[in-house]
């Protein structure tokens, strides 16, 4: 394929957006907090803590969650010669390669920036793929770190997260509180806490199935190869809906990192898919590979 990668300037309006937005959720949380009664000086620190927190643990906490152990070359020789080579020939500093241990055939990013990424797979995508497809889905997860859309991700699911046990605990307090007044603030931390979780549900929505067609395409101009992306795409989705609704629920947190999520054909969860119908995708990168041939 003779097209090059040029960015995305429909994604990055989208990540611009986000950005704005979770701005917008911080200064509602503090101005809640100074309503409550705590000072200018306790806010800035509560300010500073959340911002350095979330800057330094969001990708390790995806990591964490993840159960990925990095590998070495030695341990995975085909997987790091992928990624060297891919990142190598697209400009990019080589990312840390890990491994999660499970059935369900899948692959994610995560990272702030280019030098501190990392690309996961399982140990089920490898027993699914052959090396084309391998590569293809490597070329789709460094598309993702080219363009650090998944730093927008990574905050914004772990401000959702926050949010979701903050409304649990407050909600769960509140029952306990006999003062009325502890009982007014806890009502206010719970509306404020479903409020962000939704904002954050709504981003997360927003970004996700626009970054996995850029990703898409941005992997296929990669490899040059999209055929090779459609195929592994059907490969998982298949493999994923023969796996058992308990197993796939182990790895469901990260659906919104992976590059298949990992839904039960029958699973609510559907309806809120964070990625678009693998056939639209599979659609889209034949339409590049047909474009290519002409």
């Amino acid at each position: 394929m003779a097209e090059h990668w040029k960015g995305d300037a429909g994604l990055n309006a989208r990540m611009i957006l986000s950005f704005v937005i979770l701005g917008i959720l911080y200064v509602v949380f503090l101005s809640i907090l100074h309503y409550l009664g705590v000072g200018y000086i306790p806010l800035a620190i509560i300010a500073s803590a959340m911002i350095l927190a979330q800057w330094y643990f969001s990708d390790k906490i995806v990591l964490w969650s993840s159960g990925a152990k990095l590998v070495s070359k030695e341990e995975y020789p085909k997987l790091h010669e992928i990624v060297e080579r891919l990142s190598a020939k697209n400009g990019l500093p080589k990312p840390k390669v890990a491994m999660v241990d499970s059935r369900v055939p899948n692959a994610f990013a995560t990272g702030k920036s280019a030098k501190s990424s990392l690309v996961a797979v399982t140990t089920g995508i490898l027993d699914l793929l052959d090396n084309d497809e391998l590569e293809a889905v490597i070329a789709h997860e460094l598309s993702h770190v080219r363009s650090r859309d998944v730093l927008v991700l990574t905050l914004a699911s772990i401000f959702s997260t926050v949010a979701w046990y903050l409304a649990q605990f407050g909600f769960f307090g509140g029952l306990q509180a006999r003062n009325r007044n502890t009982a007014g603030i806890t009502v206010i931390v719970v509306l404020v806490a479903i409020t962000t979780w939704i904002v954050s549900f709504l981003i997360i929505r927003a970004i996700s199935r626009y970054r996995e067609y850029s990703a898409d395409r941005g992997g296929a101009i990669m490899t040059g190869k999209p055929d090779k992306l459609a195929n592994a795409l059907l490969k998982i989705s298949g493999k994923i809906g023969s796996i058992p609704p308990k197993e796939l629920e182990h790895v469901q947190k990260l659906n919104a990192f992976f590059i298949i999520p990992a839904l039960s054909g029958s699973s609510i969860a559907n309806l809120f898919s964070t990625h678009p119908p693998v056939e639209k995708r599979v659609q889209k990168l034949m339409e590049m590979k047909s474009g290519a041939q002409k």
